[in-house]
């Protein structure tokens, strides 16, 4: 049995459907399972134990043209069944023109009427999207999805073993929305209350890196490391993993810490958890404003700048919520 997984969206959408490998594998161990994603993702599946092999649709770099060596690749593997956990016309197109056996995606997807199988998608109250994503494969598995589950390699490990021999918490304070992302200004002013007996990691991307380091510079605890650009994807992850807590936006990290089951705090801005992107760790909190804003949730993704102009949603929420999650890890 071969299987090809397609998800070319964001980082964060990448971990949640690798549910879906997890689920694939505990049913067919012996299968060959593929995954594509959109390059620069890729370091997500590095040296993962259940993939046979990672497509790379270079998508900023002759996206057609490198969309149409894809299908050429896709199609001479014929593969038994390709599952497209996206809703856009080109991974519609290499899913409906792959010689697959069976073709399953979401109705909502352009190109669904070519497919196999088209599954309902719904962005309902309490759904979560690993739920959302199983059901394209309910039928042949089970009713029960699994969860994202990342693998950090020894050597990975072996990179972040320096960080580890104080207890420590992360912080991953950023987000492509402004709308998404805690104030640098309210996230200076709670490292300022931690005690010193915890090491703060600040985490990121490359592009990250310079709104962590003026958070480093501008807090007063005398050990907070600026790990933005110096951690890959899945080093970031394996650190985690080891944290007493992670304080989080709802952005890519949360979903880390659910896919190594780390403890995590995750601040709700404009956003909020019943959209289905939550954590999923055995040990999660949200942070979220106390008081009821008619005007949050403003949108199912961040925006630019609040709508509103007042972003009370993220300048309202207090110090003390992020303080009492620490408390309560702990208990």
């Amino acid at each position: 049995m071969q299987f090809l997984v397609i998800q070319t969206a964001f980082i964060g959408d990448v971990v949640l459907a690798t549910g879906i490998i997890e689920k694939l594998r505990q049913f067919f161990p012996s299968a060959q399972i593929d995954f594509l994603v959109r390059k620069g993702n890729e370091g997500l599946l590095a040296d993962h134990p259940f993939l046979n092999e990672v497509l790379i649709w270079e998508k900023n770099k002759s996206k057609y043209g490198h969309l149409l060596q894809l299908l050429k690749k896709i199609r001479t593997t014929r593969y038994d069944k390709v599952i497209n956990v996206q809703r856009y016309a080109t991974t519609g197109f290499l899913t409906a023109f792959s010689k697959a056996k069976e073709t399953i995606g979401f109705d909502k997807n352009p190109m669904s009427f070519l497919f196999s199988k088209k599954i309902k998608h719904a962005f309902k109250k309490g759904t979560h999207e690993i739920e959302r994503n199983h059901a394209l494969i309910s039928a042949f598995t089970d009713a029960l999805p699994a969860k994202p589950k990342l693998y950090p390699s020894e050597k990975d490990k072996a990179k972040i073993k320096g960080y580890t021999g104080k207890k420590y918490l992360c912080i991953a304070p950023s987000s492509v929305w402004f709308t998404k992302q805690y104030p640098k200004e309210k996230w200076i002013g709670f490292i300022d209350q931690l005690p010193p007996v915890y090491n703060i990691y600040l985490l990121g991307a490359p592009s990250d890196k310079a709104l962590c380091e003026e958070i480093r510079k501008k807090a007063l605890h005398p050990f907070v490391i600026n790990l933005a650009g110096h951690l890959n994807f899945l080093q970031s992850a394996a650190l985690m993993e080891g944290a007493v807590i992670n304080y989080v936006n709802d952005s890519a990290p949360m979903h880390f810490a659910s896919a190594v089951n780390a403890a995590v705090a995750a601040v709700y801005c404009s956003t909020v958890p019943a959209f289905g992107y939550g954590p999923l760790s055995d040990k999660n909190l949200i942070i979220e404003v106390r008081e009821q804003l008619s005007c949050r949730p403003c949108g199912l993704h961040g925006y630019k700048a609040c709508p509103k102009g007042h972003f009370k949603c993220a300048v309202d929420i207090q110090d003390d919520q992020l303080i009492q999650v620490l408390d309560k890890v702990q208990v």
